[in-house]
C-alpha cells in the first residue's frame, strides 16, 4: 500500500488551504490507508489542517471513522472531515443558496467545504426560478455576501437571476439534476456558461467541492484585517 498516494502534507503551510480526498473511485482500503499515513503525519506535531474526504460512500466513512476518531461524516453531503470540528469562521460571509432539493448533496458539498475552511455560511433551499418569488423573498440576505454559491440542475437559470440582484461575485455550479435533455448537468452547465448577468463564474457539474474552495477564497480575510 506504499504506492496508494503521494500526499501533499504541505499544502496547508503553503496556500492555507488543506488537501482534500476524492474517495470517488479509490477503494475502500485505499482511503483506510490513506487516513492511516494523515493520523500518523498529524501525531507527529505537523499542523495539516481539517482534511476533507468528499464524495464518500457510508461503507468507506465507517472503515475511516475507526482510523480517525472524531472524525465528521455528513451524508447527505457525502463528505467526511477530521478533525470535525468547524474551525472558528474569520472573513466575509458565504452564501449557498440551491434551486431544488434534488440539488442538496452538491449544495451541501459547497457549504460545508466553505466552512470547513473557515467562512460563515448561509444556506438558502429550494428556491428555484419556477417559483421567482422565493428567491426575490431573500433579497436583503443575498446583498449581505461577500460571494454566493449557485447551484442548480435543469436548465440553469437560477444564476443569472441571482446575479442580477446582488454586487458580488456568484460561483455557479451545474448539476446533473435534470430530464433526458438536459444531458446529465450539460444543459445546465451551457446555460450558466452563457449567463447574460455578469459576475458569473462556472464550475465543473456537480463541483460542490470545488464551489466551497472557491467562495471560501474569495471570502478570506483581506490583509487588514489580518493584520488588524
Amino acid at each position: 500500500m506504499s504506492e496508494v498516494a503521494n500526499l501533499d502534507f504541505e499544502r496547508y503551510n503553503r496556500r492555507g488551504y488543506p488537501e482534500a480526498v476524492l474517495a470517488e473511485g479509490k477503494s475502500l482500503e485505499q482511503c483506510v490507508e490513506i487516513a492511516r499515513r494523515w493520523k500518523t503525519k498529524s501525531g507527529e506535531g505537523h499542523d495539516l489542517g481539517t482534511v476533507l474526504f468528499t464524495r464518500m460512500t457510508p461503507e468507506k466513512a465507517e472503515a475511516v471513522k475507526d482510523v480517525l476518531p472524531g472524525a465528521n461524516w455528513h451524508e447527505t453531503a457525502r463528505i467526511l472531515a477530521w478533525p470535525g470540528e468547524f474551525p472558528e469562521a474569520v472573513g466575509d460571509s458565504v452564501i449557498v443558496a440551491c434551486a431544488g432539493t434534488s440539488d442538496l448533496p452538491v449544495a451541501q458539498e459547497a457549504a460545508l467545504t466553505a466552512r470547513y475552511l473557515g467562512r460563515n455560511v448561509t444556506e438558502i433551499v429550494d428556491v428555484g426560478v419556477a417559483g421567482l418569488d422565493r428567491i426575490l423573498a431573500h433579497r436583503d440576505t443575498l446583498r449581505k455576501a461577500r460571494v454566493i454559491v449557485v447551484v442548480a440542475g435543469m436548465e440553469g437559470a437560477l444564476a443569472s437571476v441571482v446575479a442580477g440582484l446582488v454586487t458580488c461575485p456568484v460561483v455557479a455550479v451545474p448539476t446533473s439534476v435534470g430530464y433526458g435533455a438536459s444531458f446529465g448537468g450539460v444543459a445546465a452547465l451551457l446555460g450558466m456558461l452563457n449567463s447574460c448577468s455578469p459576475g458569473v463564474s462556472v464550475v465543473n457539474i456537480d463541483n460542490g467541492y470545488g464551489a466551497g474552495h472557491l467562495a471560501a477564497q474569495i471570502a478570506a480575510p483581506r490583509g487588514d484585517e489580518i493584520d488588524g
